[in-house]
């Protein structure tokens, strides 16, 4: 473990510096698709992460994981997904406590949809705005920050 700082040591200005920038990059990001596509960021982060996954469908934990939410949380955002019919919730075979959430057809077509306002927003307050060089060290240093292995050099 690293010496404890206090609140005058100078290496928080990275610290506050990447607090600012998650939140005014997540800010616009939430704005614009909120603005463009009537979608919430949270929900759109949903779709995407169901999108991804095997069979289009994740366990309610898994899903909770990914979203960096509680389990009491993401079952609130999948309740309102499947009122709008963008996702469905499917009991396990293997375990009838355990449930899925499931994409629909309407949930992939709405993330089709939404998906250009989100990457021209992801292009414009964070890619655009770095060279190549930065983007592969931010993401060593962001890798190393959440305790996952670095991707291998050029890929």
């Amino acid at each position: 473990m690293g010496q404890p700082i206090s609140r005058d040591d100078p290496r928080l200005g990275a610290w506050r510096a990447f607090l600012r920038a998650h939140a005014q990059v997540v800010r616009a990001l939430e704005q614009e698709l909120q603005a463009e596509q009537g979608m919430a960021l949270t929900d759109y982060d949903v779709l995407v992460q169901l999108a991804a996954a095997d069979g289009h469908r994740l366990r309610m934990s898994e899903l909770a994981d990914r979203l960096l939410l509680s389990r009491s949380g993401v079952t609130r955002l999948v309740d309102r997904l499947v009122g709008d019919g963008l996702v469905e919730r499917v009991t396990c075979d293997d375990d009838r406590r355990g449930q899925w959430a499931s994409l629909t057809p309407s949930g992939f077509d709405r993330l089709r949809r939404a998906s250009p306002t989100h990457l021209r927003g992801v292009a414009e307050h964070f890619v655009d705005r770095l060279n190549d060089a930065e983007l592969a060290d931010l993401e060593r240093t962001l890798t190393q920050l959440a305790g996952e292995p670095a991707a291998p050099a050029g890929g």
